[in-house]
């Protein structure tokens, strides 16, 4: 293996006719050891570290996933995107993928493995705006965004009171354990930020899912993190539906910045693939505002709910049938402890 040179992958989705999965290539990367700790220097210096780092363009892949083999090239700013078709059906649940960087005479430069999600066809399908909807943010304040990341590591980060009792119950709902609904996690943050973001959740005990992160950024623009144009969020949220014609899909996001337009605008042309839209009220006076922009899509029968808290969202997802009634979810006891 060439030390100077190293490939992320994240985890991937799809079916047996569409899998996609995304990763980045590095010329450079500084190393980061997550110590999990409370003093403010010590989490600055991790976070400016997942943010050191020179993009590899131009760099040859192999990918393998059981018996075949897809190569592609990454891009200008190290990014790469794999998409095929399966060579046999593919079961739902968790498969590994592996991807190299190959040099000119296809030795291996670096390996990276990986998983890809392939849901059960006739489940929803749950998408999620990550800041101020699952994990407090402060999103829309530069000052107590930066002041969250920077006090606080990946296991002291506070998520929302009731947050993942919710989702857990959605995971699980109208189906098995062992075909749980997936959990699509949209957020404007970059992809330097995944394993800060994959470690939140687990820690936390959110269901599994899929991360779709922003564009990575270099350790100039750290300060800046989070700020992306959330125009790449909406064409996120398309692909996903798009990879996914049989299910309906349920959004989850706040109104402190945009999600309420971007996913009125997905229920405006696809009603029928939309379940329900679920908005947290973080800025209380943008409330009016958020539930006049989700009225179209109320009318076309899908439903909305603006919430104050997790408590009140599950109420709403039990009432309208989301929410299976708790004697027929599997596993409920675990969930419940």
């Amino acid at each position: 293996m060439n030390n100077s040179v190293s490939i992320k992958v994240y985890h991937g989705y799809g079916h047996t006719h569409n899998l996609v999965i995304y990763g980045n290539a590095f010329k450079y990367k500084a190393r980061t050891v997550q110590q999990y700790s409370d003093n403010l220097f010590t989490n600055i210096l991790y976070l400016l570290k997942l943010f050191i780092l020179k993009p590899f363009p131009s760099l040859r892949l192999r990918l393998t996933f059981y018996d075949q083999v897809v190569y592609q090239t990454s891009e200008y700013d190290g990014f790469f995107k794999f998409e095929w078709k399966a060579a046999a059906e593919v079961a739902p649940g968790w498969h590994k993928v592996k991807v190299e960087a190959l040099d000119e005479q296809d030795q291996v430069l670096a390996e990276c493995s990986s998983t890809i999600f392939v849901p059960h066809i006739t489940q929803y399908a749950f998408i999620s705006d990550i800041d101020d909807t699952i994990m407090v943010s402060h999103s829309a304040t530069i000052y107590r965004r930066l002041r969250e990341l920077f006090i606080k590591n990946p296991r002291t980060r506070k998520t929302f009171t009731d947050v993942q009792l919710h989702y857990s119950l959605l995971a699980l709902s109208h189906t098995t354990a062992d075909q749980p609904n997936p959990f699509f996690y949209v957020s404007s943050s970059e992809w330097n930020l995944y394993d800060y973001l994959v470690e939140t959740f687990r820690f936390n005990k959110l269901p599994e899912g899929v991360f779709l992160l922003n564009q990575i950024k270099m350790w100039t623009n750290f300060l800046k993190s989070g700020k992306t144009g959330h125009e790449g969020k909406l064409i996120r949220v398309m692909r996903i539906i798009a990879a996914f014609p049989n299910q309906r899909f349920v959004f989850f996001g706040d109104n402190s910045q945009r999600d309420p337009f971007i996913y009125a605008s997905i229920a405006e042309k696809y009603p029928e693939k939309v379940e329900a839209i679920y908005i947290r009220n973080i800025v209380p006076q943008n409330e009016r505002t958020t539930i006049d922009t989700l009225a179209p899509a109320k009318e076309k029968g899908i439903k909305i709910c603006v919430f104050n808290s997790s408590s009140e969202a599950m109420t709403h997802s039990r009432a309208v049938g989301l929410i299976a009634p708790l004697a027929h979810i599997e596993g409920i006891e675990t969930i419940l402890k």
